[in-house]
């Protein structure tokens, strides 16, 4: 799955490029980075491949949201739709914005169901975070004219599905903005590192700002000498991070196809066991397979199976049980245990609503998340690999 599996001499000689300059601050050092440029280059070069006006480095994808809400406008008192279905990070980046985060229920695509937009709105719903999880699309056509009707704003976490698409449109370029991740588990990597995406020039604007200090990035004055528009924080992607990720997303298509390819010959060997389903994508060709999610009847057949997959060499995850990826199963978040000692953002008087988190309001998702099983396709599969999986899947299916 992750594009540290093709580490090589494309990322060596990039970071090296880097050493020889001695810079490794992505602003200032004109003369001494001798042309060097190497965020730059990655975000033209990721700009370019989704078809996306704006782009800009940021030091992780979690930092790519926060710097997103702020940019948006997301104040205290607003409430933003998250799918239940998530990384935490993306209910975190509400709560740091001081906005929040109500959980809403997820469809088949097993993303952001679009009908819950108009069942969780109220007064102070501001925006929607559609999640593309785990290498498929979402709904986003769907939602986004449901977003448009309601007068939200829409911001894309694309942190998992690079190089995914809807009807021939990238991911991440629908909303009003998008957001993507380069962490060492994502399809490319940096090792950390995000990208704030958007087709506004005024909300990358204040973005750009907002990331680097609000330092205004005028090429005419030096850096210590900038007028300053607005107040910001650090969360600027350095040299390193842009070196590594300018070779990785010249290995994206590759990394897909390969991707697809082995994805679909799992999914053959899983397509005849009785009572296996997939899970659904909304645009087959979209989707970058980076994952195969497949569902059985009941819980109790999907523990079986799983226990009897992992018994013979091929580990899937339950994300029902998972601590990172299903929000009920986040104890600080229902405690609302936020870094704040009063628990802010919820007791801010800004704040006059009162949003609950019930297993009644995603049951959904409570279900299906129940009985999925997900297994991470890498890059590299041998043959001998594909015949662990084989001969698992037949022991599976023999305790069904």
């Amino acid at each position: 799955m992750p594009g540290h599996e093709l580490i090589g001499k494309e990322e060596k000689q990039e970071v090296m490029d880097i050493l020889e300059t001695g810079i490794f601050m992505r602003y200032g050092f004109d003369k001494e980075r001798r042309g060097v440029y190497k965020v730059q280059e990655f975000e033209k070069a990721v700009a370019a491949f989704l078809g996306v006006r704006h782009t800009l480095g940021v030091s992780s994808g979690s930092a790519a949201l926060k710097v997103a809400l702020i940019a948006l406008g997301i104040e205290p008192g607003d409430e933003i739709i998250v799918p239940a279905f998530t990384f935490i990070a993306t209910y975190e980046a509400v709560i740091e914005a001081g906005a929040i985060p109500v959980w809403a229920d997820i469809d088949d695509s097993l993303n952001l169901d679009p009908e819950e937009i108009g069942r969780k709105i109220t007064a102070r719903t501001k925006a929607v975070i559609p999640v593309h999880m785990c290498g498929a699309p979402a709904r986003i056509d769907r939602i986004m004219e449901l977003a448009r009707e309601h007068n939200l704003l829409v911001l894309e976490d694309n942190a998992q599905s690079i190089g995914g698409g809807l009807n021939g449109k990238k991911l991440g370029t629908f909303g009003d903005m998008g957001i993507l991740s380069f962490d060492y588990y994502k399809t490319i990597t940096t090792g950390e590192g995000g990208m704030v995406l958007t087709n506004d020039t005024d909300l990358y604007n204040r973005a750009d700002w907002y990331h680097d200090h609000g330092h205004m990035h005028d090429p005419s004055v030096s850096r210590a000498q900038e007028n300053r528009i607005l107040l910001g924080f650090n969360f600027r992607m350095n040299e390193f991070q842009g070196a590594v990720g300018l070779a990785q997303i010249g290995k994206l298509d590759f990394i897909i196809s390969e991707q697809r390819k082995n994805k679909s010959a799992v999914k053959e060997m899983l397509g005849d066991v009785e009572g296996v389903g997939f899970r659904h994508i909304p645009d087959p060709a979209g989707d970058t397979a980076t994952f195969l999610a497949f569902n059985l009847p009941t819980a109790e057949q999907t523990a079986r199976f799983q226990k009897t997959l992992s018994e013979n060499g091929l580990d899937t995850v339950l994300f029902k049980e998972n601590k990172w990826h299903y929000a009920p199963r986040w104890d600080h978040l229902l405690a609302r245990a936020t870094g704040d000692s009063k628990q802010f953002p919820y007791t801010n008087p800004l704040y006059t609503g009162s949003v609950t988190y019930r297993i009644e309001d995603i049951p959904f998702a409570e279900d299906i998340m129940g009985r999925t099983l997900f297994m991470g396709v890498p890059v590299k599969m041998s043959g001998d690999r594909l015949n662990t999986i084989k001969q698992a899947i037949r022991k599976a299916v023999s305790v069904l």
